[in-house]
């Protein structure tokens, strides 16, 4: 199997809510908002049901730090405040307009995904 490539449907309460928040707030460019995009959410449609407890929306920043500054400021539902995990990574658990947790991720330089698997000797 090859998979080509993948993306996340997001299908909102309020689609013009949503459209503002991940564009406006985060500054991401929903891939179906005008044909166009360069991210890789779409945000479609629209839902009556809550997001469920077991789906997370993973996104990396450079500065989680600075994130949630800006977050705070945009008073955006904060989960859990940034914080170096167990598997070095820092990570900052907020909520979209649904209560969809977004996990903001910072990779530290220092972590072993900054690390260019094409780098590393070939082991036999």
């Amino acid at each position: 199997m090859e998979i080509l490539a993948s993306r996340f449907l997001l299908h909102p309460n309020d689609y013009d809510r949503s459209v503002a928040f991940y564009r406006d707030t985060l500054g991401l460019h929903p891939m179906r908002e005008f044909g166009k995009g360069g991210g890789m959410l779409e945000i479609t449609g629209r839902s009556d049901a809550p997001p469920g407890p077991s789906t997370e929306l993973w996104l990396q920043v450079r500065d989680v730090g600075a994130l949630e500054r800006s977050l705070v400021a945009a008073q955006v539902p904060i989960v859990e405040s940034a914080v170096r995990k167990p598997w070095g990574l820092l990570e900052l658990r907020a909520q979209d307009p649904d209560g969809l947790v977004l996990v903001f991720v910072e990779i530290p330089p220092d972590h072993p995904l900054r690390r260019d698997p094409r780098s590393l000797p070939e082991t036999e």
